[in-house]
């Protein structure tokens, strides 16, 4: 809770990134609401969908369906990863977050942990007088840092060069940046106009505790309001609800513990990617105002950036998660309990676009307005009955579990459109359209069961191990292949007991640890091995069906072996703490989309191949105390991991469908491009390695692999406590490649009324023939699909690594006894403060797609305690 406290962020994934070794975590969007990309160890199975390789969340002992929430082609071009499940917690409510990887630790949640588990629990009471806690902070946000990209000069002279070129003595009548229509003199800086202004984050909350020695409560109430760095004031709101309650007999036999989560949220953007717009906009383009305060247009001539705000993207949901545990103790070592909860989301989103987002002078109206809105409702239940036995005799110690899980969810989704409105009054009202459309209306239910058991057995204390076996049941398999047997084995040895060690005076703890085991995933859509069907559309006023997959009940399991060795130490009475873990996980019996031929009227057919996919790596961790005195405390924490990915054996591959995707021992995350020679010094035009040498260059020479897995990441903290002052910061670390700014803006120079970087002025001319860009072009076929396969090419890739001033937090606690106030916190907290890189783009972290980076924040608080 500590550390989750210095952050200022609004996901609890955003708290964890570069803290935990072997856990990647992404942020998607600088806008609020937005989603995560989480891998623990690395991509297990083959898909281009990355959720089928994120991790489970548990609270507080709930399952929590970690798919994005909403419609991807909704929120697609705001939020590429889709919209978080967790962004309906507030951090501040958590109580620790737990990363399980191993298949030790992973093995009593079945084959819903094959991808590694995240647990979060939440706060809860003590026992004491109640107390109340008020809080409240403003933070503010800015982009990090704006692009070079061309000014008024440099890219008019690449326009008018690109005519010259290709010897084209006149404008065409649309070129209004250079052929007299659009002042030349004039300069706009757009990101500056567009991404360039400072995001709002606002947050409030209430808190009360309390109890005695047989119950305790606390209560959490939480309203946050986050704006962002678009030229509007609307955006991302939650309101959030934390309940615990905790109750115990007298005689310390029956416990019962009960937590409810609730939260609401809002948010509302432009339906569109403004990035891009405000990289590519012409630099002279005419003012966003006239001078009556009303939009510019330009007489037709300017689509007006800002109107792409009445292009509207909203969406609207509420989550609970509600748990409720109870355990008795029948007998001294034989306990029951009974683990129970659900979970319950409802997103609505909507896109509204209206006539008046486009040019006046197009004549629209409001029958040219169309109005799209998506429903998606799930609701899951789970019911774990368990049973535990526990004995120590002489230098033996046993606990038995056996449980027992069903778990059930079903989700409803509902998509509408309607086109053609009377009014744009109203647009919100799908039913108010002349034309009105149900695009999709469906509902899926999922099963999931298992029977686990667990022993655990440790011999005078310093030999343990555990064995874990379950057979799991899911309903996304065909009756033949239902159910799958699992299991793990863990071994432990605690050196530092072994009477050899004692005389290590210097030696605080040593545990040697091992695992291996295999589980199963069925991270597959529902109903895959059924024949299924959809409407198609009408015909002869008739409805008809259109089949849509073939049946397959063949497919299994897919199955991960996971082993893990680890030495953990303690030295100089605990003041230094480190780890060193080396695993080896192999997933196989790969569940896969197997593309058909076209004639067979299918796309694919799910089915198992027998590809193997190998993580392997070291991870690293230390924790040292390296100043402890009254008043002056120093502590750091360091972490890095060295993963590897790789694809180790795929038989039948290269006759296969799939060969332009995977390459035998090489990671998963590559992309296939051409290999880029240069510049052919005679026509000024990009030249690739003709790889298959047929004369031409087609996808057939798309062979040079390009690795986008990370070499190395991790971060390292440092906490200073100064008798009522504390200082804490974090920097992160990554090592990797990713794609740079001209895989996203690279054109061809002076072809097209775009603006491209500043670094384009070098490009290739009679005065200038060792330019790294081609020559400008206005009309050039050759030309043109050179430009096209640059951005295909290798030369749109590099190095994406960074250091990061991820976190840093300064507070300081005061008391005021006498008025009967327990303390008061001041904080001042700033997130991304500082970044060193190579990259050449907007930011290094996400580099799959021209989204909003994440933001440098500054944020400011106070907590009362009394």
């Amino acid at each position: 809770a500590k550390e989750i406290e210095f952050q200022p962020v609004i996901n609890p994934l955003q708290a964890m990134q570069g803290r935990v070794a072997g856990v990647e975590i992404i942020q998607e969007s600088g806008l609020p609401g937005g989603g995560m990309k989480v891998e623990i160890r690395g991509q297990n199975f083959m898909s281009g969908d990355f959720h089928r390789n994120q991790p489970l969340y548990i609270i507080n002992g709930v399952p929590i369906d970690s798919s994005p929430q909403g419609s991807s082609s909704m929120h697609s071009p705001i939020f590429p990863y889709g919209i978080s499940p967790l962004n309906s917690i507030n951090p501040a409510d958590i109580e620790s977050i737990e990363v399980l990887k191993d298949a030790d630790a992973t093995a009593i949640y079945g084959s819903r942990g094959a991808n590694g588990v995240v647990l979060i629990t939440t706060k809860s009471g003590n026992q004491g007088e109640t107390k109340f806690t008020v809080s409240s902070s403003i933070g503010f946000s800015k982009v990090i840092k704006f692009m070079e990209m061309m000014n008024t000069e440099e890219y008019l002279q690449m326009r008018k060069e690109a005519y010259v070129n290709s010897g084209i003595e006149s404008y065409r009548p649309t070129d209004y940046d250079i052929n007299g229509t659009w002042d030349q003199s004039r300069y706009t800086n757009w990101q500056k106009e567009l991404i360039g202004h400072t995001a709002i984050n606002k947050t409030i909350s209430l808190g009360v505790s309390g109890g005695n020695e047989l119950a305790n409560y606390m209560v959490n109430l939480n309203h946050n309001e986050n704006t962002t760095i678009y030229p509007t004031d609307k955006g991302y709101k939650r309101n959030s609800a934390l309940i615990n309650f905790n109750q115990r007999s007298k005689n310390n036999k029956f416990h019962i513990t009960t937590s409810i989560n609730y939260s609401d949220q809002s948010n509302i953007l432009p339906s569109v990617n403004l990035i891009h717009t405000a990289l590519t906009l012409t630099p002279n383009a005419p003012s966003l105002y006239m001078s009556d305060g009303s939009l510019n247009w330009e007489n037709g001539t300017f689509p007006n950036p800002l109107s792409q705000f009445e292009n509207v993207y909203e969406n609207k949901s509420n989550t609970v998660t509600l748990n409720t545990s109870l355990s008795y103790n029948i007998f001294n070592n034989i306990s029951i309990k009974l683990n129970t909860g659900l979970n319950s989301s409802n997103i609505t989103e909507r896109k509204l676009t209206p006539h008046t987002a486009r040019n006046p002078f197009l004549n629209l109206t409001s029958e040219n307005s169309s109005s799209s809105k998506d429903y998606n409702s799930a609701f899951s239940y789970i019911v774990e009955p368990q049973i535990q036995y526990q004995s120590i005799f002489n230098k033996h110690a046993i606990n038995i579990l056996v449980g027992y899980t069903f778990q059930s969810s079903t989700n409803n989704f509902t998509s509408l459109v309607g086109t053609n409105f009377s009014s744009n009054a109203f647009i919100r009202n799908i039913s108010a359209a002349k034309n009105k459309h149900i695009l999709t209306d469906n509902y899926t239910e999922y099963k999931y069961t298992a029977l686990f058991t667990r022993l655990n057995y440790i011999y005078n204390d310093k030999y343990i191990i555990n064995l874990t076996g379950r057979r799991d049941g899911s309903s996304r398999f065909a009756s033949e292949n239902k159910f799958g047997n699992f299991g793990a084995i863990g071994v432990a040895w605690i050196l530092n007991k072994e009477s050899f060690a004692k005389q290590w005076k210097w030696l605080s703890f040593a545990k040697l640890r091992s695992s291996y085991g295999v589980t199963g995933s069925d991270n597959i859509n529902d109903y895959a091995y059924l024949d299924s069907y959809d409407i198609a559309p009408i015909y002869n006023a008739n409805t008809a069906l259109r089949p849509t997959a073939l049946y397959n009940p063949y497919y299994k399991w897919e199955k991960t072996t996971k082993f893990e060795v680890a030495l953990e130490l303690s030295l100089f009475k605990n003041n230094i703490s480190t780890s060193v873990a080396f695993y080896d996980n192999r997933s196989g019996n790969q569940l896969i989309g197997y593309t058909l031929p076209y004639t067979t009227g299918f796309p694919s057919i799910i089915r198992n191949l027998p590809a193997v996919v190998k993580n392997s790596g070291w991870e690293i961790t230390f924790q040292s105390t390296n100043i402890s005195s009254k008043n002056f405390n120093w502590t750091t924490n360091f972490n890095i991991s060295f993963p590897t990915n790789k694809l180790v054996s795929y038989p039948g591959l290269e006759e296969g469908t799939q060969k332009s995707t995977y390459v035998i021992g090489k990671p998963l995350n590559i992309l296939k491009s051409y290999k880029y020679e240069g510049i052919n010094p005679d026509s000024g035009i990009y030249i690739f390695s003709d790889l298959v040498e047929d004369g031409i260059i087609n996808s057939l020479d798309r062979a040079f692999v390009n690795n986008f897995n990370p070499q190395y990441f991790g971060g390292i903290q440092n906490t200073f406590n100064y008798k009522k002052i504390s200082l804490d910061f974090l920097f992160q670390f990554v090592k990797k490649q990713g794609r740079n700014q001209d895989y996203f803006l690279h054109t061809l120079p002076g072809a097209s009324m775009t603006n491209v970087p500043s670094a384009m002025t070098d490009r290739f001319s009679s005065t200038n023939p060792t330019g790294k860009y081609m020559a400008a072009n206005a009309v050039n076929a050759q030309a043109s699909l050179a430009a096209l396969n640059y951005t295909r090419s290798n030369a749109v890739f590099g190095d994406a690594s960074f250091i990061r001033l991820k976190n840093i937090s300064l507070s300081y606690l005061l008391s005021l006894p006498k008025y009967k106030i327990d303390n008061i916190r001041l904080y001042f907290q700033g997130q991304n403060l500082w970044t060193y890189t190579n990259y050449s783009g907007l930011d290094p972290e996400f580099t799959n797609a021209l989204s909003v980076p994440p933001l440098k924040t500054y944020s400011f608080g106070i907590v009362l305690t009394f």
